[in-house]
């Protein structure tokens, strides 16, 4: 990673990433709520181009490696929401809490690792800021079949 002054979004492009278009929601809720300087983000899919990219039950459909890159994306989605919100990536002081989802087989235990797609994506982003509490859960089903869910909150300046 480059010098400490460089933006989440310099830092995004240095790993090759770039933001999806923001995706609305799927039915009667926010994208966001503010409360002073949290900012609560709704559950997010791997969604690229208006579609979800990766569905199915990981440990069936989907292996460990590719789920963590479900949760990658659906991260970057989060961040693309965030983007929108604020302007600027910077303007997230820090990650505080992450509840991820995991589309799952009955036997699949692994949920951990993979948040971790999610959780390394912000970490490379913000450091420390991007540390974060976070539970891993594993679900019968997502809605559009989506591998992953994320929800979370952070701190915004």
């Amino acid at each position: 990673m480059s010098d400490q002054a460089s933006t989440p979004e310099q830092r995004l492009a240095e790993l090759g990433l770039t933001l999806p278009d923001p995706f609305p929601p799927a039915a009667n809720y926010l994208a966001t709520r503010r409360d002073g300087d949290l900012l609560y983000v709704s559950g997010h899919g791997p969604m690229r181009g208006g579609r979800a990219v990766y569905t199915g039950k990981v440990g069936r459909d989907l292996d460990l490696a590719t789920a963590r890159e479900s949760a990658e994306l659906t991260m970057l989605s989060i961040l693309a929401t965030l983007k929108a919100e604020l302007g600027e990536l910077s303007r997230v002081r820090g990650f505080l809490r992450l509840l991820v989802l995991v589309n799952a087989t009955e036997e699949f235990q692994q949920h951990p690792q993979v948040a971790d797609g999610a959780s390394s994506l912000i970490a490379a982003l913000y450091g420390d800021a991007g540390r974060h509490a976070r539970s891993a859960i594993g679900v019968a089903s997502l809605p559009l079949s989506i591998a992953t869910e994320i929800e979370a909150v952070v701190r915004v300046g």
